[in-house]
């Protein structure tokens, strides 16, 4: 083997690496090494540049059985990672990654679960520094002894990107700088310290090569890198999961970050209340993301002029507000979960091209968004608390027209008012035009009560309507009256077997026939007439009223004349209502002379029924069949009236 091999250093490094094994713990000694090597691994020239793998065996001798260790996790030609780093084997650690040097391929080195003494961490840190590799990442790191200031090399490196996560030290009491400044003048690219709970980071004593900084989940504070100048290169900023409260001081903070672009500030307890704090951002900062905060609407007012994507997502912000300066080059706005009430115009926004107001307070967005956000070529609107009404009609066709700019449709829009509608789709929300259109629906109703009044004003006038009506009202007061006159005056004792109601034009008969043959007579008949009986200093229609109560049946003498008369109607109105309030057979109908029909007027519509409905008794022209009228008439009113000595009528003869 050793004739194939032309340098002691390749010999070296060969040596070193057979020691390791795959999976099992390795022991390295000089003297009491065992491995077993096939010679098909060398190469003629000594280099390691066309090596596939690196050939770690495993070393079973029961004899050599040093007092370090380390787990080999992964082992390429490229990548190398190692677990359980101690102060026992950290010494052979950085005699193993000395032979790595520049022009070898080792690339990336992971160390897990390291645990040593502040100055073996420089050392190999600075063993590190000057091999080949470029990515070091290093994970679950316990600093153990007290740390100490430093000197270190960084120069003739290739290392590009630091990566430490879950680091911890041990000691309470140390002066803060002696640690910050190992890492803040790195000479490297990429530098990210996470999950550290680190309090605070230097600034670079000379301009930084950084253009990647990731303090993901530590404790840092408004403190950090205020008046530093010397990130002039820094491009990405990574600050999420940390104490930040000012976004002012924050938006100072990269004021001199002159080529800063992407920064991320989210998952913090920032707040803007925006009374007269200034906000001074770096002019390249195009992207930031500002999400879970604490920050209001105030926020519009503390942004990056030139910023082009924006996450402001579960925040307290209700509206943004009109008047706010204008970001003409946004182009991504993510405003989900927060209290929005309404899609937020564009105003401010000329250049927006995705708005996301997902899980707000929203229950009818405008319909008008697309047409002031005319470049907005997706919106995401849906988790919403959908109000399903007349105002979301014109939304949902927004939605037809904007040709699929609402992302998450239909699945993500959903009623959740009314409680009936809670889970309906909004593509399966529909309303009548009638029940949305207010104009339309205030047109109809006016027609419909135009029609309305139409009929019910036919109706009255054909009916005569007001007619009963005032003759309504005048039973009404007539019996308010009597109730509230004295009560003697409301006796209501029957009086008279019948009350006669009869045309003036038909007097003559009324005297000369029918008053003397029934009054005249052996059955003592007693008429109601209102040239004797009313009663002077009431009115007519109370005398009316008056009479019909007092009589036990009311006569009406029917004739063309008859139905000439607004009295004779007012009197049957009377009567017929006594007919259905006290359930009586009261109303006896005499034909004096044949009535046609189209003679009767319309509004007698009572009268025309009385005449189709009940029997009647037609005075006959002939006298030998006058005997058998009043006979038929007297025995219709045949009744025995108290008289006023309390005899019976037929008694006082």
């Amino acid at each position: 083997v050793s004739e194939k091999m032309r340098s002691p250093k390749t010999f070296f490094l060969y040596k070193c690496l057979f020691a390791l094994t795959f999976w099992n713990h390795v022991g390295l000694s000089v003297e009491n090494e065992l491995f077993k090597s096939d010679p098909r691994n060398f190469i003629q020239d000594g280099s390691d540049k066309k090596i596939k793998s690196l050939p770690l065996l495993y070393a079973n001798s029961h004899q050599s059985k040093a007092n370090f260790d380390w787990v080999v996790v992964q082992n390429t030609t490229e990548s190398l990672s190692l677990s359980e780093i101690t102060n026992d084997n950290v010494k052979e650690l950085v005699a193993l990654l000395s032979n790595f040097k520049q022009g070898s391929r080792l690339q990336n080195l992971t160390l897990t679960n390291m645990s040593v003494d502040w100055e073996n961490v420089i050392e190999v840190f600075q063993t590190v520094w000057h091999t080949s590799i470029e990515y070091f990442n290093i994970n679950n790191v316990t600093m153990l002894s007290e740390i100490e200031s430093a000197h270190f090399d960084y120069s003739g490196t290739s290392m590009k990107a630091l990566t430490m996560r879950k680091v911890l030290v041990r000691d309470l009491y140390f002066t803060q700088n002696d640690l910050y400044k190992v890492f803040a003048n790195m000479n490297i690219e990429a530098l990210t310290i996470a999950e550290s709970e680190m309090i605070h980071m230097l600034c670079p004593s000379s301009d930084s090569p950084f253009r990647y900084l990731n303090f993901l989940d530590n404790e840092l504070t408004d403190l950090l890198f205020q008046n530093c100048n010397r990130l002039i290169q820094l491009e990405t900023l990574i600050l999420q999961r940390n104490a930040f409260e000012s976004l002012p001081k924050v938006s100072t903070m990269t004021s001199r970050m002159k080529s800063l672009k992407y920064l991320d500030v989210s998952r913090n307890l920032l707040r803007h209340e925006g009374a007269d704090a200034q906000c001074r951002w770096a002019e390249s900062l195009t992207r930031l993301n500002l999400s879970s905060n604490q920050l209001t609407d105030a926020v519009f007012g503390c942004l990056p002029v030139n910023i082009k994507e924006l996450d402001l997502q579960n925040n307290q912000i209700t509206s943004v507000p009109k008047g706010m300066a204008e970001l003409k080059s946004l182009r991504e706005l993510n405003l989900a979960l927060n209290r929005l009430a309404d899609l937020p115009g564009c105003s401010g926004f000329t250049s927006l091209e995705f708005l996301n107001i997902e899980m707000n307070s929203i229950l009818t967005p405008s319909a008008d968004f697309f047409q002031s956000c005319p470049r907005v070529r997706e919106l995401q609107a849906g988790h919403n608390p959908f109000k399903c009404s007349c105002d979301l009609q014109e939304f949902i066709r927004l939605e037809k027209q904007s040709g699929g700019k609402l992302f998450g449709w239909p699945g993500a829009y959903m009623c959740e008012y009314p409680e009936g509608m809670r889970g309906t789709q909004l593509k399966d929300f529909h309303l009548t035009e009638l029940a949305c259109n207010t104009m339309l629906l205030l047109v109809t109703a006016l027609l419909l009560t135009l029609v309305l009044v139409a009929v019910v004003a036919f109706l009255c006038i054909y009916l005569d309507v007001p007619w009963y009506v005032r003759m309504t009202w005048q039973w009404t007061q007539s019996k308010r009256r009597a109730w509230h006159s004295h009560p003697a005056e409301r006796q209501t004792d029957l009086q008279f077997h019948a009350f006669i109601s009869y045309s003036e034009r038909d007097s003559l008969w009324v005297k000369n026939e029918l008053i003397p043959n029934l009054e005249k007579g052996e059955d003592c008949v007693r008429l109601c007439q209102h040239e004797r009986n009313f009663i002077p200093g009431k009115t007519i229609v109370e005398n009316i009223i008056n009479c019909i109560e007092k009589s036990y049946k009311s006569i009406f003498v029917l004739s063309p004349n008859f139905v000439q008369s607004e009295w004779c109607h007012y009197e049957l109105y009377f009567a017929h209502h006594k007919l259905f309030s006290e359930n009586s057979n009261s109303l006896i109908l005499i034909l004096l002379e044949p009535i046609a029909p189209y003679v009767i007027p319309d509004r007698y519509h009572k009268l025309k029924a009385l005449m189709a409905k009940r029997t009647y008794l037609e005075w006959p022209k002939e006298k030998s069949k006058h005997a058998l009228f009043w006979a038929n008439l007297r025995a219709a009113i045949s009744f025995n009236l108290p008289m006023a000595d309390g005899k019976r009528c037929e008694e006082s003869d």
